[in-house]
């Protein structure tokens, strides 16, 4: 498509003047609207008052000034069509072959806590009709909403006499419509929060998310992968970490790093998690953070061999020589000493992650899940405890409870079956992502006891209810002498038996931690 007219428009002025000049150089004549206008014609550039290419009069304080026939005419007569340009003549309108628009920035103004006033004025009407209707008549006219785009453009249309290719026409139009697309879903989402149905499912789910990064590629090198972040999303998420040092994060890493940050968060003291293959293990508490990570490391000292290392406190010089006494592949903590910093640079490979906000309370959201064909959607598991029944004829003690609470903290983020081992402040072993729930609990077993550990005495977490009373009684030989887990099963009374039985205590929760 040869350009001989364009049309500008734009809320956001950088680099217009120097675009418009290229084109006044190439012969290319210029209409443009309002504030555009003024600003390109104090800046010396020759143009075309929209209203005095229309012969109407902008209305309405500017919310009309695009929308006329002979705008939109002649942006989308279609050349080829002899009926069209026909009519065309007959009405005597100008046909317009690049269009360059950008919207009134909606997004911004809400994120500023404008008035409401403010925002509904920057809900842009012309500038996505536009948009529109450059895009779907893209075989005749181009279109530019990305002020980065000026200088290819102009390049291409310098070597080619004022022509554009039709792939370029078609990526344009294709941007053209991302953009509208976008600016229509922020509409949207903030209307359903503003007006309270922020918690329906719609009929019709529209997302939007922007690109934060490519990765090198996916769960394998045969996939490829992409992160995208959701803007709109005010919880504190491991997406909002700063990467100080290390590699690139890959599609894993990131799925790793998610999980830590979340199992980080729900601990106040002084805490240290380690988590492989999105399944924590080894987590751990005390007054000291070093200490609290070297107990964390020592649940499963092979499986943290590469893990990724979450910590809720600062890192210091004697952290940081600890974590780098065994092969890391990240770190994530709220804050890094200069001395942690040096020790850490030894290990170049390894990413160390700036992460705040995992002392901060904890939102709901919701959850996306793709499948074949199709999107899960459902609310985050944000709730931990619905309530503490006791069941059993001996209540928990007071040892005993902090550690099934300790213990239940855990298991709601490990892979499902999950079984839990736990004193008051550390995991002893974890048992995920088991067929049977027996099985898990001989796992989780077999790993303490593989390092010297010992389960006696130890709380129990089970994600989901015992469907048969195998479980317990397999807990009992082992020394276990507490046990928390949802309840609702209809072997619940079996189950309870068998608890009192081997005098065991055991509490229901009401609430499932499912993680598949």
């Amino acid at each position: 498509m040869k350009i001989r007219r364009a049309l500008l428009s734009v809320h956001n002025k950088e680099g217009i003047v120097e675009f418009a000049s290229a084109l006044n150089e190439l012969g290319i004549e210029i209409i443009s609207s309002g504030g555009t206008a003024k600003f390109l014609s104090e800046s010396g550039i020759k143009v075309i008052d929209i209203s005095g290419f229309t012969n109407s009069p902008e209305m309405l304080d500017g919310r009309v000034k695009t929308l006329h026939p002979k705008i939109h005419g002649a942006i989308l007569a279609d050349r080829e069509n002899k009926k069209h340009m026909e009519e065309v003549k007959k009405r005597e309108i100008s046909l317009i072959d690049l269009v360059v628009v950008n919207l009134y920035p909606f997004e911004e103004t809400v994120n500023k806590k404008s008035s409401m006033k403010e925002i509904i004025e920057n809900i842009d009407i012309g500038g996505p009709t536009l948009l529109r209707a450059s895009a779907k008549n893209y075989r005749n006219v181009a279109v530019i909403c990305n002020p980065q785009r000026y200088g290819e453009i102009l390049k291409e249309m310098k070597n080619s006499e004022g022509w554009l290719s039709q792939k370029t026409l078609e990526r344009l139009a294709i941007e053209a419509w991302e953009q509208v697309s976008h600016y229509d879903v922020f509409i949207e989402q903030f209307f359903r929060r503003k007006f309270g149905f922020q918690d329906e499912f719609p009929e019709y789910l529209n997302l939007t998310f922007h690109k934060k990064q490519s990765l090198r590629y996916g769960e394998n090198p045969h996939q490829r992968a992409t992160v995208y972040r959701d803007e709109h999303f005010h919880n504190p998420s491991s997406l909002d970490a700063k990467q100080i040092q290390g590699k690139e994060l890959s599609y894993n890493n990131i799925l790793d790093c998610n999980a830590a940050y979340k199992l980080i968060r729900e601990f106040d003291e002084p805490t240290g998690v380690i988590v492989k293959h999105n399944n924590p293990c080894g987590v751990a508490s005390s007054n000291s953070i070093l200490e609290a990570f070297k107990m964390a490391k020592a649940v499963d000292p092979e499986a943290s061999f590469g893990g990724v290392v979450a910590l809720n406190r600062k890192v210091d010089k004697n952290l940081a020589e600890e974590i780098i006494s065994k092969f890391v592949d990240i770190v994530m903590a709220p804050a890094f000493d200069d001395g942690a910093l040096e020790v850490l640079r030894s290990k170049k490979n390894m990413r160390v992650m700036d992460t705040p906000g995992i002392n901060v309370k904890r939102l709901p959201y919701r959850k996306y899940r793709s499948i074949l064909g199709g999107l899960l959607v459902q609310d985050a598991n944000v709730k931990m405890i619905d309530e503490i029944k006791v069941v059993t004829k001996r209540k928990p003690t007071e040892k005993e409870m902090k550690s099934l609470l300790y213990a239940w903290k855990i298991v709601k983020y490990v892979k499902s079956n999950a079984i839990v081992y736990a004193r008051e402040n550390r995991a002893v072993g974890i048992g995920a992502g088991q067929m049977k729930r027996v099985d898990a609990a001989k796992l989780a077993a077999m790993i303490s006891k593989d390092y010297g550990e010992s389960v006696e005495g130890c709380a129990m977490a089970s994600d989901a209810f015992f469907p048969f009373r195998d479980g317990i009684d397999y807990a009992s030989k082992l020394g276990i002498t507490a046990i928390i887990q949802p309840g609702g099963s209809i072997k619940d009374s079996e189950v309870i038996k068998a608890a009192d039985e081997h005098n065991i205590a055991m509490v229901f929760t009401g609430i499932r931690h499912f993680r598949h």
